[in-house]
């Protein structure tokens, strides 16, 4: 019997510019910084952030990992966060909202460093993994 349990993931992502990103992360997704870190004055920048319990960290420095990463993030309300970001009239974005595949709405943004976020939302019950085999 499994006794392992995970409690949350905590994504990180690389970051290139502190002004950026701030603007991008806080002024426009609407997150709150909830730490943030320098080892001294004129290092590279490590920051955390919260919006409704969904936290990611944020870094500047370069060993913690590469731009371009993806986070697949399971929310609900995803119509109304649209809404929200919609009116903040974001010059650098403007995120359409789209039913996929998977039976989910979508709302897809990159960061300004090219990493993807990708808000979903199921509008049934989440597929579950195929238990029969394969030929």
């Amino acid at each position: 019997m499994a006794t392992e349990s995970y409690h949350q993931i905590i994504p990180i992502l690389r970051i290139l510019d502190e002004a950026k990103a701030r603007e991008f992360y806080v002024d426009y997704l609407g997150f709150t910084i909830t730490s943030e870190h320098r080892f001294e004055a004129n290092f590279p920048l490590y920051m955390s952030i919260e919006r409704n319990g969904f936290e990611i960290h944020l870094s500047e420095h370069y060993g913690d990992c590469v731009p371009g990463a993806a986070v697949f993030i399971k929310m609900t309300g995803i119509e109304e966060y649209h809404r929200e970001l919609a009116a903040k009239d974001y010059k650098y974005y403007k995120p359409g909202l789209e039913k996929t595949f998977y039976n989910a709405l979508c709302m897809d943004l990159k960061d300004p460093f090219g990493n993807r976020l990708s808000f979903n939302e199921y509008l049934t019950e989440e597929p579950q993994p195929s238990t029969e085999e394969q030929p």
